[in-house]
């Protein structure tokens, strides 16, 4: 699972022209779900972010967006798990089928909803709008596989 996590100051997503998932100050979450994921990856995921340290406090980054009583914004995004070592065109292939993609997309939602935090959604499988004021600009990958946060490549490293 790829989620793309941004502070921002607030976010919104439109579908057909209505807003369908809004928030203030808090992040924004774009979660990619791959073939293979489980549960356990959208609870990793979600316990992540919930713990990031990312708004400013004492230092630059301080507290959690529980300790800022700030808002998540969930949008599912198959993109992040394109592949795009062969050719100009993105393959998709590594994305998760849309049922197990749009069930584990929830549980991070939900799972953040246990920890405490406000959260909206996107609306799954559906062209959105989506607009935003990033702060800072602040954004993070968060990776999990097998359950567990995974080290970001090494600068030259293939991934795994």
């Amino acid at each position: 699972m790829i989620t793309l996590v941004q502070r921002v100051q607030k976010a919104h997503v439109t579908v057909d022209g209505a807003v369908v998932g809004a928030i203030a100050a808090g992040l924004l979450l774009f979660v990619g779900v791959e073939a293979g994921d489980t549960e356990a990856d959208a609870d990793a995921t979600a316990k992540k972010v919930a713990a990031l340290r990312v708004f400013p406090g004492r230092t630059p980054t301080d507290l959690s967006v529980v300790d800022t009583k700030g808002s998540c914004l969930v949008v599912s995004q198959f993109t992040l798990a394109a592949e795009l070592r062969h050719g100009n065109r993105p393959d998709f292939t590594a994305a998760a089928p849309p049922a197990l993609a749009d069930a584990l997309y929830r549980r991070v939602a939900e799972q953040l909803t246990a920890a405490g935090i406000q959260v909206a959604t996107g609306r799954f499988g559906a062209s959105m709008l989506v607009e935003l004021s990033n702060d800072g600009p602040f954004s993070l990958v968060v990776t999990v596989r097998g359950g567990k946060v995974v080290p970001r490549p090494e600068a030259g490293t293939p991934a795994s």
